[in-house]
């Protein structure tokens, strides 16, 4: 059934990040209810706002990377294509400055 799926070691990090940050935010929205706030985005948000955005970002700095990852490896000539853990750090880093100032 899921014989199409290429579950590697940083996707499975990945998607397992975004299930506890899912879990952490839940419980912190129960103990305490977050308000509207501006910061560098566009529009009010509040912190699962923030959550949303941030992973939707997370998808597509990764995204861009894989799809990418074999013309860096031509245009730097490079052994192998770089590897996801770059794109992940890279990634978590963007959603932590969105949650933290956006």
């Amino acid at each position: 059934m899921f014989d199409w799926m290429v579950w590697t070691l940083p996707t499975a990090v990945f998607f397992i990040c975004v299930l506890l940050m899912l879990i952490g935010v839940t419980v912190w929205e129960i103990a305490s209810p977050s308000v509207l706030r501006k910061g560098w985005l566009p529009i009010a948000t509040t912190r699962g706002d923030r959550l949303f955005i941030g992973l939707l970002l997370a998808a597509y700095v990764n995204l861009a990377w894989v799809g990418l990852g074999e013309w860096m490896q031509e245009s730097f000539a490079l052994e192998a294509e770089p590897s996801v853990w770059i794109s992940f750090i890279a990634s978590m880093g963007l959603l932590a400055a969105v949650m933290r100032k956006g």
